[in-house]
């Protein structure tokens, strides 16, 4: 079955590769959290106003959790709710993309937030010297986030750390999520949903191992894929990184599937993830070797710049 959508249905891939840099600083389609702030409503008991580091008097909201209260700015809702897509994002580029850059503002409300207990700092480590500051829901963050509901019920949300090698390489999927979403907010969509490999896999697997034994196990692959619109590339059903579900300009409910490609992909595996469709991006740094790899497979996938 051929994929719902392609590279082709959109206007904007040059971009993609052009706007890698500092300049690249909007959260898609939402615009600034002051913005925001003097915008929305809680959902809280009641709100005063406290002045915060950066000098601006902001609402606060009180929220109730399970066992106690929660004292909540706007925008400090919308960073738990970051934190809960996407488990773990650097503050780097949640300063970038989540507070235009106004560090003041983001340190505020992290330290808030940690206060409260509802957010950990940490630190994960990478190739050579490289090191991130990074952050994640805690349980009782989480709990928070699915008690005041503020996501949807069919968004998914998590907390704590994944393996160190695995979190270095979730850390990124924020800032290809904001990439992309902008370019989607641009040509007329809007998001409705992210969904993470953890996400897909579990449901996957599961199907799986509903698959009947008097069947064909190939065809059968092939069936499932297709009920999540994935492809079966040699026996095997590949899944992304990331899943964007959008709704387009002529509110048709699209998928974009996104895979981050590093150093330490398998040939094979990198093979298989370009086979099944998926857009691939990557650090600079490591664009060349990955084009290498496709190119013996003789495999004409673009790799864009993450």
């Amino acid at each position: 079955m051929d994929r719902p959508y392609g590279i082709s249905d959109f206007a904007f891939p040059s971009r993609w590769d052009r706007e890698s840099g500092p300049d690249l600083v909007e959260r898609a389609g939402q615009g600034s959290r002051g913005d925001r702030e003097q915008s929305e409503t809680g959902r809280g008991k009641g709100s005063n106003s406290t002045r915060s580091r950066d000098g601006f008097d902001r609402p606060v909201t009180i929220y109730r959790g399970r066992d106690r209260e929660y004292s909540l700015r706007d925008s400090e809702v919308h960073t738990l709710t970051d934190l809960g897509k996407f488990r773990v994002v650097p503050e780097d580029d949640l300063v970038r993309f989540g507070y235009q850059g106004n560090y003041a503002q983001m340190e505020s409300d992290i330290r808030s937030l940690t206060r409260q207990g509802l957010v950990e700092r940490r630190t994960i480590e990478g190739h050579s010297s490289y090191s991130t500051k990074v952050l994640n829901l805690t349980k009782d963050g989480h709990r928070l986030v699915e008690r005041a509901q503020f996501v949807s019920s069919r968004q998914a949300t998590y907390y704590g750390l994944v393996k160190p090698k695995e979190a270095r390489h979730d850390a990124d999927l924020y800032r290809l999520y904001q990439k992309v979403a902008r370019e989607i907010e641009r040509s007329g969509g809007k998001v409705r949903r992210v969904v993470l490999d953890f996400e897909l896999k579990k449901d996957l697997y599961q199907a799986l191992s509903r698959m009947r034994p008097d069947k064909d196990p190939r065809y059968e692959r092939i069936s499932i894929a297709n009920q999540f619109d994935l492809k079966a590339v040699d026996g095997k059903i590949p899944i992304p990184d990331l899943r964007i579900e959008y709704e387009d300009d002529c509110r048709d409910i699209r998928r974009l599937d996104l895979e981050i490609a590093t150093r330490d992909y398998r040939p094979q595996g990198l093979g298989e993830k370009a086979k099944a469709g998926f857009h691939m991006f990557a650090r600079q740094q490591d664009h060349a070797k990955l084009r290498r790899v496709l190119d013996t497979q003789e495999i004409s996938a673009r790799i864009f710049a993450l």
